[in-house]
């Protein structure tokens, strides 16, 4: 069955359901009511579905309907997939672990068309979280972004659309400046298209290497730069005050990597942006950084700014604005409130009004204790939501110590000693910082899902504490090498070279033993699994990295420090994306270490929370469930019910949206850290979502897995 006669039959299915639905649709809801048609459902990221087919009565009798495998994913390599696939008239697109995008029937799980985008492109691996549409009366598009460049393709046969751009592409790097042409600039996640305009922002690079993170409006049909938005400020901008005087000739970050939301009626784009480059260590960038941890309003036909909210000012904490904000509805003081909502990596949510900005509940100031490190100054205060609540724990203190085991609270309690703890906003150190909510949440890139019934946030947390420990990179006789090493590798893989302790950055000891020094040099020009390519890094550099990594313990004679200059070179790097473990490997809190949770908006309050994941090995301690670590977000539908994958323990779930009881669960053949996606084809309901397994050290995977009721 092709394309065009998936959409013939579902078109007349649909009208007819239109003639014999009495239900309203909801704003921010896709108008063909079957589609799941933007990235999280709708341009309002609302992560909501009127289907009602499935039902909390009902939802038992979900069965597999079919099962997708993409085919590339690579023995011994660790990928990903966390892709919410669009559905449009009966047709799935999606992407797979090595970026490849492809086209299904909704139905059948039957392959229509795929487009490899490393045929003819130097790509490099990441990770991509879905996809964007736009048609016309003649013809449909798939925009999506690999590598550094957003491909436009024929949504009937996944050709390249030649006269957009060069060839079917554009750029990511087009109006960044050219000294950031040879940095690392991709696009993990979606944008929004207004109109004929396709509004997109960029992950970049953490380190000093960064570039800057603008946000940009290209248009649909020709890929031309319609207008730019300067989230590092230039000379005569709002803003530019808060930056040394020439930040904005070097400086990166400040990047929207979490996606967007879009208010078409308004013709508002809200852009939550992440933290300024270096991310543990700000002396190059004193001063608030604004539109760093920003939530940002624009106008989305000119990019010009309307309105901004900082989260966090000077961020030395990696505390980015995580996923899309919600746009919801708040019911106050015996009015209505258009306003949008966002959840931080804090646990916290900042809601406002959509069209002023004004906070819709009271936000107070923290302060913010003192930095040892050298030539850092703090932000003396920061911002808090008092309501609603937090919807996880906020302080890492000795009375959060795990209690799973007397053996596991000796361990941590030992552990502690000597760390910076106590503190919301304890700042990075030598000793050791104990971050938490940690660097993935709290909230995180998942997102949130909005009920517009009930006024109900759907989010599920992380509560894992990580240990974040600054090292000076300039002690002693340094060789170019491993002073390179620092600046660009360290922070992933550890000043030691030992790898972080959840498996997602490997340890480089004894590389020499895996690989050649022409395999090694090919992975950083190339990129491999979650690892970019680092073309940015001049090839001196990369060659005097190499040397350090094959003979760490030696001195290269023609690299001694002062052979090259490093002008970006700050004086920390750290010891790498620790999360802190007990001696068993569990999280060193109490439990629960992973939830799900239902915050009435309304009331500002949270209605329930319950774990989210299990160990069944603790279980069968005696101890009660834990919840794990999650990744990827929630859908809630108009049956009642909430459907998530995330967990650790691989499964799929359904929980009644009412009360957070488990009602349903699959175990994924590979962890699904995506968030699922909820449509219907000639009437039928169905979710899917992508398990593609990967992180907190499971199995990697290739599959799209869809449900649906027994006949």
């Amino acid at each position: 069955m092709n394309i065009l006669n998936i959409r013939n039959a579902s078109f007349w299915m649909f009208t007819v359901m239109v003639l014999i639905s009495c239900k309203q649709q909801p704003a921010g809801q896709p108008q063909d009511m079957e589609d799941w048609s933007s990235y999280l459902g709708s341009k309002g990221s609302s992560q909501y579905t009127v289907l009602d087919q499935i039902t909390r009565e009902n939802v038992s009798s979900l069965k597999l309907a079919w099962k997708y495998q993409t085919g590339d994913l690579k023995e011994k390599g660790n990928t990903q997939i966390q892709c919410n696939p669009l559905i449009i008239s009966g047709v799935l697109y999606g992407t797979s672990p090595t970026l490849k995008a492809f086209a299904l029937d909704a139905a059948t799980g039957e392959a229509l068309w795929d487009f490899d985008p490393h045929e003819d492109h130097e790509i490099g691996g990441s990770v991509n979280r879905g996809l964007m549409y736009w048609e016309s009366e003649d013809t449909g598009r798939v925009f999506y972004a690999a590598g550094p460049y957003l491909f436009a393709l024929d949504a009937e046969t996944g050709k390249l659309i030649p006269e957009f751009g060069d060839g079917g592409k554009v750029s990511l790097k087009e109006g960044l400046g050219d000294w950031a042409q040879e940095l690392y600039v991709i696009s993990s996640t979606p944008g929004v298209i207004y109109q004929d305009k396709l509004i997109i922002g960029t992950r970049v690079s953490e380190s000093s290497d960064a570039a800057p993170g603008y946000i940009r409006a290209f248009n649909v049909l020709s890929g031309e730069l319609e207008w730019i938005f300067h989230t590092i400020p230039q000379p005569g901008e709002f803003g530019h005050e808060t930056w040394p005087e020439n930040a904005y000739q070097s400086s990166g970050g400040a990047n929207s990597w979490a996606g967007m939301s879009l208010d078409e009626e308004m013709g508002l784009v809200f852009v939550p942006t992440g933290s300024a480059a270096f991310d543990f260590w700000g002396g190059n960038r004193l001063g608030d950084n604004l539109f760093a941890n920003t939530l940002l309003a624009l106008d989305a036909n000119t990019g010009k700014r309307i309105w901004h909210y900082q989260t966090v000012r000077h961020d030395v904490w990696d505390r980015d604005l995580p996923a899309p904000p919600n746009l919801v509805t708040i019911k106050k003081d015996g009015r209505e409130i258009s306003a949008v909502a966002q959840i931080t990596k804090t646990g916290r949510v900042f809601i406002f009004d959509r069209e002023t900005g004004e906070p819709v509940y009271p936000i107070e100031e923290v302060a913010v204790p003192p930095s040892g490190l050298q030539g850092e100054e703090v932000a003396p205060s920061q911002p808090l939501p008092t309501i609603p609540p937090p919807f996880s724990r906020q302080v890492f203190t000795a009375e959060e110590i795990t209690d799973i085991s007397p053996e596991a609270t000796a361990y941590v309690r030992e552990k502690i000693q000597g760390l910076n703890y106590g503190h919301t906003f304890a700042p990075p150190s030598t000793e050791g910082t104990v971050i938490f909510p940690g660097f993935d949440g709290g909230g995180e890139w998942g997102g949130a899902a909005y009920d517009p019934e009930s006024g109900m946030l759907y989010v599920n947390a992380n509560e894992m504490p990580w240990i974040l420990t600054m090292v000076p990179t300039s002690t002693g006789e340094v060789t170019a090498g491993k002073s390179a090493y620092f600046t660009h590798c360290g922070m992933c893989h550890g000043p030691d070279l030992a790898g972080d302790n959840s498996g997602a950055f490997p340890s480089l000891r004894n590389i020499g033993n895996r690989l050649g020094r022409e395999e090694i040099a090919a992975v950083m020009a190339k990129g491999r699994g979650r690892m970019p390519a680092f073309q940015q890094v001049k090839t001196e550099s990369r060659e005097a990295i190499i040397d350090f990594l094959l003979q760490p313990d030696e001195s290269q004679d023609d690299h001694l420090i002062g052979a090259e200059s490093n002008e970006d070179a700050v004086p920390y790097t750290t010891t790498g994306y620790n999360r802190f473990f007990d001696q068993e490997g569990y999280p060193a809190v109490k439990p629960p270490w992973g939830t799900l949770n239902a915050i009435d908006l309304n009331r500002g309050s949270i209605a329930w929370s319950v774990p989210l994941g299990e160990f069944p090995e603790l279980t069968a301690r005696g101890i009660p469930q834990t919840g794990t670590e999650n990744y990827g977000g929630p859908v809630v539908t108009a049956g009642g019910l909430v459907f998530i994958g995330a967990s650790k323990d691989e499964y799929f779930r359904v929980f009644d949206k009412d009360t957070g009881e488990e009602l349903w669960k699959y175990k994924l053949p590979a962890g699904g850290y995506a968030t699922p996606a909820v449509y219907a084809v000639n009437g039928k309901q169905y979710v899917v979502i992508a398990a593609g397994g990967g992180k907190m050290g499971t199995p990697s995977g290739d599959y799209y897995l869809a449900f649906t009721l027994a006949e």
